[in-house]
């Protein structure tokens, strides 16, 4: 971004990445923070993901605030009006992350503390592929870093391919074991979690890369995206 004539414009759209990073930081967090609860059936840790979220809420309005006066006195063209309006965009998009996370922290109390499910120790993967897509795309939209994006973007399919086969292993644990088909199901659940923040990760990504160069990310395939909203 090169400095603009006014030093407040450039303070501000300073201040819209900031919260943005904010925002995503605590998306980011949340997501392990819920897996990790999940793991340890830790209820009072899970609980916290969910209150947290209203933090999470509470910034995305900060950026609708600051985003509008921004627009209203800048007047901003261009490239800037192009960050402006995919920080509004990027802000909606993370504080649905921030709800899958409390989503599946919901889940924790559905899960046996004694259980010995064994697909529910393949999530933590899964989990780390998307928390990292969150996070790498976020820092390409600090540094306008279009190639960044576009690499996220490919990075979606491992994500997809992790569902893929953690929904083969839990209907086949479910087959195996009648008796926890509850439970898993809760767990199936929160995959698609996961693999739904993948997709907000590479809608980010499409994003960061119109607003860094004007330009629409070449058409990929959007199949994984076709898919059923939140479970």
């Amino acid at each position: 971004m090169s400095d603009h004539t006014v030093k407040a414009f450039d303070e501000d759209i300073g201040e819209l990445r900031g919260l943005i990073a904010q925002m995503g930081g605590l998306a980011e967090q949340a997501i392990g923070a819920a897996i990790d609860a999940l793991q340890r059936h830790d209820l009072a840790a899970a609980a916290k993901v969910v209150a947290g979220d209203k933090q999470i809420d509470a910034i995305e309005m900060q950026v609708e605030q600051l985003a509008v006066r921004i627009i209203a006195l800048r007047a901003p063209m261009a490239d800037d009006l192009r960050e402006v309006v995919a920080a509004l965009k990027i802000a909606s998009v993370v504080e649905r992350i921030g709800d899958y996370a409390k989503n599946i922290a919901k889940r924790v109390p559905e899960i046996d503390a004694h259980s010995e499910i064994e697909p529910l120790s393949i999530l933590p993967a899964m989990a780390n592929l998307a928390k990292a897509m969150v996070h790498d795309v976020l820092d390409a939209f600090a540094a306008r870093d279009a190639q960044a994006a576009v690499e996220v973007c490919e990075r979606d399919r491992a994500v997809d391919d992790f569902y893929n086969s953690l929904f083969r292993v839990f209907v086949t644990h479910m087959m195996e074991n009648p008796k926890t088909i509850g439970q898993v199901a809760q767990l199936l659940f929160i995959a698609k979690n996961l693999e739904r923040v993948g997709d907000h990760a590479t809608n980010v990504a499409e994003m960061v890369y119109y607003a860094a160069t004007g330009e629409h990310m070449a058409e990929r395939d959007r199949s994984s995206l076709i898919t059923n909203e939140e479970v």
